[in-house]
């Protein structure tokens, strides 16, 4: 095993000890991490959304910035804003005028993780301001551009539930995420040691462990790069983003279904994901297994599904399971 996957599995090692019963959860974390991607979280309260971010931040060498999503949030309040610096260095007592320099105040963009807790609570004005930065990895303010972190990962949360005052995410924005992970409610063990855990952190104070440097990451990252996929896996990928496109070729029923189909953006995070998946099974090539295990997630929350299968309570998941059930491996 080499040191860069050792770190990251020391690093799930420890999520896993702070997040009971979301292991799928920790893994997509992991993934999404490895991808340099963005990572949007979808689930009801309670169901260890944003524990499950804050545990990677803990465990992790590196700064946390949340904005708590709100409908009076304003893009300066995500991205930072400049503002005014008065100097007068002592010198307004010898009779000489103060300076005043325009100054710029990052916001909390500028960390390595942010957390958009309930992204889709604030208007679409304040939802853009994460564009710029989810995909080029640069924030820009007045006509001037400032760089972000090389470490640097969007990890949003929405429930799924409550829609009253809420702006649902434009399919735009939707697209820039490598991952949309649905939570669910843990199973009776998962849900009895949660109580323990947090029994036991109320009585007693938790160490934080050892922290995972940045430089592992990015190691880790490098060598997932040189994982090797075979042209028959890139066909594979190509033909299952094309079944969102052209359903029509597999079976009437999903052409029925299919409204809009998934981006090139899809096809690339298939790439580097089934990539991601395999080397964290200590494997330096992908096998279809890789690209399954990773579809649902991808291509789930780039279809756009039609008025036909919402009546049916055909959701944009079961299309997708549907989808690898009848696309076969070239």
């Amino acid at each position: 095993m080499s040191a860069a996957l050792e770190a990251i599995m020391q690093l799930k090692g420890q999520m896993q000890r702070a997040v009971l019963g979301q292991s799928h959860v920790i893994e997509r974390l992991l993934v999404a991490l490895l991808c340099n991607g963005n990572l949007l979280l979808e689930g009801l309260p309670g169901t260890a959304k944003t524990r499950s971010i804050k545990s990677l931040a803990l465990a992790l060498d590196a700064g946390l910035g949340r904005i708590q999503f709100t409908p009076d949030l304003l893009p300066s309040d995500v991205t930072g804003t400049e503002v005014y610096h008065v100097d007068d260095d002592g010198r307004q007592g010898a009779g000489q005028q103060a300076t005043a320099t325009l100054t710029f105040q990052p916001g909390p963009i500028f960390n390595n993780l942010v957390l958009a807790d309930e992204i889709n609570r604030a208007p679409a004005k304040v939802q853009s301001a994460l564009l710029e930065a989810m995909e080029e990895r640069q924030v820009t303010v007045a006509g001037k551009t400032y760089p972000l972190p090389e470490l640097f990962m969007v990890l949003a949360t929405q429930n799924p539930i409550e829609q009253e005052g809420t702006y649902p995410l434009p399919e735009a924005q939707m697209d820039r995420f490598l991952m949309k992970v649905s939570i669910d409610y843990p199973d009776d063990d998962a849900e009895l040691n949660i109580i323990r855990l947090v029994r036991s952190e109320e009585s007693q104070a938790q160490g934080q462990g050892v922290k995972i440097p940045q430089q592992a990451i990015l190691d880790a990252r490098e060598q997932v790069r040189q994982v090797a996929i075979a042209e028959p896996m890139e066909r594979y990928i190509v033909a299952l983003v094309m079944a969102t496109r052209e359903p029509s070729r597999y079976s009437e029923e999903l052409s029925q279904w299919i409204s809009v189909g998934s981006s090139p953006r899809a096809s690339i995070a298939l790439d580097r994901s089934a990539r991601a998946y395999a080397w964290l099974q200590g494997r330096d090539y992908v096998t279809p297994e890789d690209v399954r295990a990773v579809a649902e997630d991808i291509l789930g929350h780039r279809i756009i599904v039609s008025y036909t299968a919402q009546a049916e309570g055909i959701t944009p998941r079961k299309i997708v399971r549907e989808i690898i059930r009848q696309v076969a491996v070239a």
